[in-house]
């Protein structure tokens, strides 16, 4: 019987390793700035695409157990790359997914710093007994800001703006069923039906105002929703849920809502699961780094927990699957966390 994967998406973080983004968590949630017009929000402070495959590159030639592999090229004809630690092809499998929209760019910052974690002695023994793959940029194109269309309404400065779609204006996480980009296509065709894969983390990014119980959240979290998933994929999802949520939510800083998410099965959190029998996460940061809409960016201020909340949420899972404690994970929580709203504002 196939192993169940589990797409999650996530904003999340474990400890961080130096980085640019790097600062002491803010003492709650939301207290990181709104843009309002005023926050600065710079770009210039992110991996530029080239950035990051140098990162990558230098972190393989550390780290014994990781290995850069190509799966395939964006529109544009910039490598998409999958970063691995295949220590055993008996153990559980886990993908974290980063960056289908090249907008919600914490979350790659997030796993670039994971992976520096993932050479430490903090993570000594744990990777023995997990495979991890790590997509830490599917659209590399919109993350450019490289595309055939304008982006004159985008908020960001810095020398360049992040857009959601990619070259072609196609939203790449409702293309899970047809599969006709080449960014969507590289990840089923040589990831996807390549490995066997039991967990999958989709993370992204959301608006700034949504909250849960008359608080604002640090990000959303959703299980498979469609009713075409086999039941057991869904129930190891919220069990991949219920290790994110205790990880974050006791933090003191964390706070989650459950995302209001729909079923169609293009988007990769349902697709993914009903296709290859993964179990499925969908971790939505609050927050975006570039946006058209004012309401969905925040400040710069906020990118120092916004990545940490990353770097926590993959640590935990990792951990709990190497030790096998995913497998009794208590998934009543999901029965009364309170669905995310957004806050009205003047």
């Amino acid at each position: 019987m196939k192993k169940t994967l589990l797409t999650f998406s996530i904003a999340g973080a474990l400890v961080l390793s130096a980085s640019p983004f790097t600062s002491t968590p803010a003492a709650a949630v939301g207290n990181g700035p709104g843009y309002g017009g005023n926050e600065t929000i710079n770009t210039s402070i992110l991996h530029t695409y080239e950035e990051m495959v140098s990162y990558l590159k230098t972190q393989e030639a550390k780290q014994q157990q990781l290995e850069l592999e190509v799966i395939g090229q964006s529109v544009k004809g910039r490598d998409l790359y999958l970063a691995k630690y295949m220590t055993n092809p008996d153990n559980p499998t886990i993908l974290f997914l980063t960056q289908q929209h090249g907008n919600e760019q914490l979350t790659t910052e997030g796993a670039l710093d994971f992976i520096k974690h993932l050479g430490t002695g903090k993570m000594k023994g744990v990777t023995d007994d997990v495979n991890i793959l790590i997509v830490p940029m599917l659209n590399a194109d919109g993350a450019m800001g490289d595309v055939n269309f304008s982006l004159d309404d985008y908020i960001a400065d810095g020398g360049r703006n992040l857009t959601r779609y990619n070259a072609l204006e196609v939203d790449l996480n409702r293309d899970h069923v047809d599969k006709i980009q080449p960014e969507t296509q590289a990840l089923h065709f040589n990831v996807m039906q390549k490995y066997d894969i039991d967990y999958m983390i989709d993370l992204h990014h959301q608006g700034a105002n949504s909250e849960r119980d008359g608080k604002l959240v640090s990000g959303s979290i959703l299980y498979p929703t469609t009713p075409n998933a086999d039941p057991e994929v869904v129930e190891r999802s919220k069990q991949l849920g219920a290790v994110v949520f205790d990880a974050v939510d006791s933090t003191g800083w964390g706070h989650l809502g459950k995302y209001a998410g729909g079923s169609a099965e293009t988007i990769s959190r349902n697709g993914i699961a009903v296709e290859y029998g993964i179990s499925t996460l969908l971790f939505e940061m609050r927050g975006m780094s570039d946006h058209y809409r004012e309401d969905y960016v925040l400040g710069q201020k906020s990118n120092g927990y916004l990545i940490k909340q990353t770097v926590t949420t993959l640590d935990a899972a990792v951990r709990a699957i190497a030790d096998g404690s995913i497998e009794t994970a208590d998934t009543s929580f999901w029965d009364t966390l309170a669905e995310q709203r957004t806050r009205q504002t003047e």
